[in-house]
Order: C-alpha cells, then structure tokens, then sequence
C-alpha cells in the first residue's frame, strides 16, 4: 500500500532529481545535435577506442562501430529510432520549466502568506519606523516565491521541495490535495528529465553476431552506467573507455 510517507519520499526524490540535472539538461541542451537508440553516433567514438592493446581488439572494435552505423543507417532495426535530441530536450525544458512554475505560482497564491503592512500614519515615529522596517524585511524574505525575477524549473522545483519538507517561512501548511497535486507534476517532471538524459536502461540488439561465437550482440546502457556492448553467447563485453585526465 503507497502511504503518505511513502508518497513524500518519492515527491521529494523527484524535484531534488529536477534540481540535480537541471544543469546537465541545458548542457546537453548546448552541445547535442541529434541522437538516436541505441546510441549510434556517440557509440562509435566509445567502441572505436574500446580494447585497443591487440590487432584483435582492434579489428572488434572497428567491426562494431561499422555495425553501429549500419544500425543508425536502417530504421527498421532494432530500437526505436528517436526525433532529433536537440528537439526533444528543448522540448523538456519547454513542458518542465512551464509545469513547474504554473505549479509553484498556483501554490504560492494559496499557502503564501501575504507581506506585512506598513504601520499606520498616527502611530509614533519610532514605533513606525520599526513597524516599516519589519514590513521590509518580510516582503523581501528569501523564502518567498516570486512571480517575477527569478523564474526557472530548478528554482521553482527547490520552493516547492521547502513547502514539501515543511521548512518554516511565511507559509500555510500544504494540504494533502496540494501535496497529491506536487506529487504528480514532480514524477512527470523527473521522467522527463531522465528519459531526456538517457537516466534510464535501456537495450537494443545489433544486427551482426560476435565476431568470437556468432552469439548476438546487445547495446546497454542507462541508469548511469557507462554504455556497453555485450554478447549474449559468450558474454564477452566491451565497455566505454573511462575517461583520461586532461
């Protein structure tokens, strides 16, 4: 059974995934021009340089990358072949950072307290001018969220995780509708910037077998992992390089 607890869990999870790699996905964003699955362009770089110490290895690696082009090449192949990356990540950026904020703002309008007033024209100067200054003071609080200024999917998606946590601040409690409401567009979100990312596995088959068994050969990759290529025969493998030290 999905509890409270358990649905707090995954919420808070969500959005510190949005905050994490929101960075990374205007990364990508900057320096991707188009992608498919599996990987292929990106693959051959990996697999070209896999292993490199005998003509063996090399002749593997140079017959794999060929197969990876063959499977970039052909649409029919295993593994759906994707809209240009480029696209689909403005297109993330776009849905995310748009969700987020109708979110936040539609939040922020029911549990934000509203500023303190200023202190009436007869009070005493003194006690005015300290009343003025507490008014200040709480409209410029940090805490609050603001529907002009600073207005990003990661900013938005660290207020809403505050008023999740229940962190003090000029705020009503959320209730559980609201609490309902952030669960749904924080795992959205979080799905979108992950399947964005390549956060998640996946696998698809190449077309040619093994060059040592004539097993089949399978690209892996996702969930953080560096990518692989893997026989399903003879188990060999042949993983990305790590990376060197510039």
């Amino acid at each position: 059974m999905i509890t409270a607890d358990t649905t707090t869990r995954h919420t808070l999870t969500n959005l510190q995934t949005v905050i994490t790699h929101w960075p990374d996905l205007h990364h990508a964003l900057a320096t991707t021009g188009t992608a498919t699955w599996p990987p292929a362009g990106r693959m051959n770089d990996y697999l070209a340089s896999i292993d490199r110490r005998t003509d063996d290895e090399r002749e593997a690696a140079t017959w794999q990358a060929r197969a990876l082009r063959d499977l970039e090449r052909s649409p029919d192949q295993i593994g759906e072949t994707r809209a240009p990356l480029r696209l689909q990540l403005l297109d993330t950026v776009t849905a995310v950072e748009a969700d987020l904020l109708e979110l936040a703002d539609q939040i922020a309008a029911t549990v934000q307290r509203s500023p303190m007033s200023r202190a009436p024209r007869g009070w005493p100067a003194a006690d005015r001018a300290r009343r003025d200054q507490l008014a200040r003071e709480d409209a410029a609080d940090p805490r609050r969220w603001r529907y002009v200024g600073t207005r990003t999917a990661r900013h938005a998606a660290g207020w809403l995780l505050a008023r999740v946590k229940g962190m003090p601040g000029p705020f009503e409690r959320l209730t559980d509708e609201q609490l309902l409401r952030i669960a749904t567009v924080a795992g959205r979100a979080a799905r979108r910037v992950e399947t964005a990312l390549d956060m998640t596995d996946h696998q698809a088959a190449l077309t040619h077998p093994c060059p040592d068994c004539s097993g089949e050969l399978v690209i892996e990759a996702g969930g953080g992992a560096r990518p692989m290529v893997w026989c399903g025969r003879c188990g060999r493998t042949w993983h990305e390089p790590e990376p060197t030290a510039a």
